[in-house]
């Protein structure tokens, strides 16, 4: 089954807000930790080391990237369960990105803000996301993990249409 793309953008006074959503039947102390406990973000994105705290850098290994690099994280805001903001380094600059948590009735709705400067790199940036989230889905469940080629170039023509 290929995988539809999710991802919205919204513009703001600086650029643009990259948005994905995904939704878990599980409270949001659950989910936070799948996207907070390093033994947890391993399976999905990768692990990270540091002593975590608003302020503070950790680095995360990217295990399901090329060459599995380690990128420095800065965290931006840290308000559990319900919003982690971050600032990834690499060698492509820094990616603000925050997570937002919102529980109902025992549904948690997860949703990633990318906030982008422009809309230029969004045919690589939003596919690249799906993927993660789909991943995350794929390790909360115990189900088979999506091919990054079912993402991208597949949907590279479907976030680029969000721009125009």
């Amino acid at each position: 089954m290929t995988p539809e793309p999710t991802g919205r953008l919204v513009p703001t006074p600086t650029g643009f807000d990259l948005i994905l959503t995904r939704t878990y039947r599980a409270p949001a102390v659950d989910v936070w930790a799948s996207v907070t406990e390093p033994e947890r973000t391993a399976r999905w994105f990768g692990p990270w080391r540091g002593d975590a705290a608003p302020g503070r850098t950790v680095e995360v290994q990217l295990t399901f990237e090329e060459s599995a690099p380690w990128c420095r994280l800065r965290i931006e805001a840290c308000e559990p369960p319900r919003r982690l903001a971050v600032s990834m380094e690499d060698e492509a600059g820094s990616w603000p990105l925050e997570l937002l948590l919102d529980e109902t009735g025992g549904t948690t709705e997860l949703r990633l803000v990318h906030h982008l400067p422009s809309a230029e790199h969004l045919g690589e940036t939003g596919p690249g996301w799906e993927y993660y989230l789909d991943m995350l889905s794929a390790a909360r469940t115990g189900g088979p993990r999506p091919g990054f080629e079912d993402y991208y170039p597949a949907q590279k023509d479907y976030f680029e249409s969000l721009a125009r």
